[in-house]
């Protein structure tokens, strides 16, 4: 069956995306010096960029497969994260499982089928032929929490992994899978160090359960590469009569806390928010009655956590984490109206996440912290709240609700700054002038108080010439093609 599988691969990878420059051309994957950020081998920096495609695996088939794939390299996202097993066994689209002797994964490629290993294989080079990485997690936490693999069986797992994928230029393994990390230990353990102990090409990390860091268990962990928190779905006040969360009531959308909360642990690692809230799913999951997280909350999530110095972020909607389409039930707001995956690519915050990253990779990366104390004003809470960030010759204030902002200047070089205004929303820029003064009083004046016009302040020494004063949008980095008229 494996020269079938070529054939099939061959016959659907785009000559475009063979072309185009991959990112792991620049080496493989490691922690930058500074213990904050992710970088290549020849020192280029990676902004991690993620959607979230858990069933990606089980629910697409071929073309549906390469169809979303080329979507998401178009939307600038340079990582998918998918349950490599949601299930012991997991059935894939083909009615093929994941374990067809059970843990005897010598057996898991039967002959004279195209094996549910065989699509997996499919889709991760599908993912290189788009420049995408693939996060995978291995066994999603459910199974560990109910005893369907144990620590022996993870180390027979893990083997099989290593010795399939280690070789593949776009992996990132992740460990865990919405659980918290005291829960088996052993098996996250087992697992992970029978992979590394195989595979020195590629990164590791954990997902945690919702309000929790991975730092809280593994910041030891030699396995551990960088952390993931995920701030999860629940709105200001939705506390839901969870007493553990490590987090103060009416915090809970607050995702800039999880990244000092994470620095707290020792030794310092790069850290992002692999689950926030999703794009179009109930506030809270469990009530289809609540209203929808909107394309200016997964923005404002974003920006939040990667002001307050994550390494990238992992953007997530309600219908592409679960591939939902005609015939598929939903876990989340299940009305009987749910629109499909294919319809939510054109979503707006699925195509909104590229500006964040090009704004990130249009300034000098691994001088880059987070300072609150830009904010020369008070600062507010809540949507209120200002997130800043600089490096040495420039800051970036976000702005979410439109308040008034008053920045101190001086906290980067020039005697002059060049300043202009982002829309998060589309990426446009508004050259608002250079000023001399050390403070900049600046009111985004939104007068429409129904609708969120959130954005970016950016002030540059005017020495610098990282964005020019006639330019209209932040500059695109992504892999993506070119826009085609179809009418033609």
């Amino acid at each position: 069956m494996k020269w079938i599988y070529a054939l099939l691969l061959a016959g659907t990878l785009s000559a475009h995306a063979a072309k185009v420059a991959k990112p792991w051309d620049n080496g493989n994957l490691k922690v930058s010096d500074n213990q904050r950020y992710l970088q290549f081998d020849n020192g280029q920096p990676f902004f991690w960029l993620g959607d979230t495609g858990w069933l990606l695996p089980e629910r697409l088939d071929r073309a549906e497969a390469q169809y979303y794939l080329q979507k998401c390299r178009r939307a600038g996202y340079n990582m998918v994260q998918v349950q490599v097993l949601d299930g012991v066994p997991s059935y894939n689209i083909y009615g093929q499982q994941s374990n067809p002797a059970g843990w005897d994964m010598s057996k898991a490629d039967p002959q004279g089928v195209y094996s549910y290993w065989d699509h997996l294989d499919y889709i991760i080079d599908l993912a290189e032929q788009n420049g995408i990485y693939i996060g995978m997690v291995a066994i999603w936490g459910s199974q560990v929490s109910s005893g369907h693999i144990n620590a022996q069986q993870a180390k027979v797992y893990g083997k099989f992994l290593a010795n399939r994928y280690k070789d593949k230029k776009n992996i990132i393994w992740m460990m865990g899978g919405d659980i918290k990390g005291d829960i088996h230990p052993e098996v996250w353990e087992a697992l992970a160090t029978t992979i590394k102990g195989i595979d020195k090409n590629h990164l590791m990390t954990y997902h945690p359960r919702g309000r929790y860091t991975s730092a809280k268990w593994w910041s030891k962990a030699k396995w551990m590469d960088f952390h993931m928190f995920q701030s999860g779905h629940r709105k200001y006040g939705q506390r839901m009569g969870n007493a553990e969360y490590p987090i103060p009531d009416n915090t809970e959308e607050d995702t800039w806390m999880y990244v000092d909360s994470t620095w707290a642990y020792q030794p310092m690692k790069p850290v992002l928010d692999d689950e926030p809230s999703y794009e179009d799913i109930p506030k809270g999951l469990h009530d289809p009655n609540e209203e929808r997280w909107q394309d200016y909350d997964v923005r404002r999530y974003a920006y939040w956590s990667v002001f307050a110095g994550s390494c990238g972020h992992t953007y997530g909607h309600n219908a592409i984490m679960q591939m939902l389409k005609p015939g598929y039930p939903t876990s989340y707001g299940s009305d009987g109206a749910e629109k499909s995956w294919y319809q939510a690519l054109n979503d707006p915050g699925y195509n909104q996440m590229k500006y964040l990253k090009n704004l990130m990779l249009s300034f000098p990366y691994f001088d880059r912290i987070p300072d609150q104390s830009i904010i020369a004003g008070e600062n507010g809470t809540q949507y209120n709240r200002l997130l800043a960030t600089r490096g040495n010759d420039y800051l970036l204030v976000y702005n979410y609700n439109s308040v008034p902002m008053k920045l101190d200047l001086d906290k980067i070089s020039g005697d002059k700054k060049q300043v202009w205004w982002m829309d998060a929303a589309t990426g446009n820029l508004r050259y608002l002038g250079e000023y001399d003064s050390k403070t900049l009083t600046f009111n985004p004046q939104n007068r429409d108080r129904k609708k969120v016009n959130d954005g970016v302040l950016i002030a540059v020494d005017a020495s610098k010439e990282y964005l020019a004063k006639d330019q209209q949008q932040i500059a695109d980095v992504s892999l993506g093609d070119k826009k085609r008229n179809l009418m033609e």
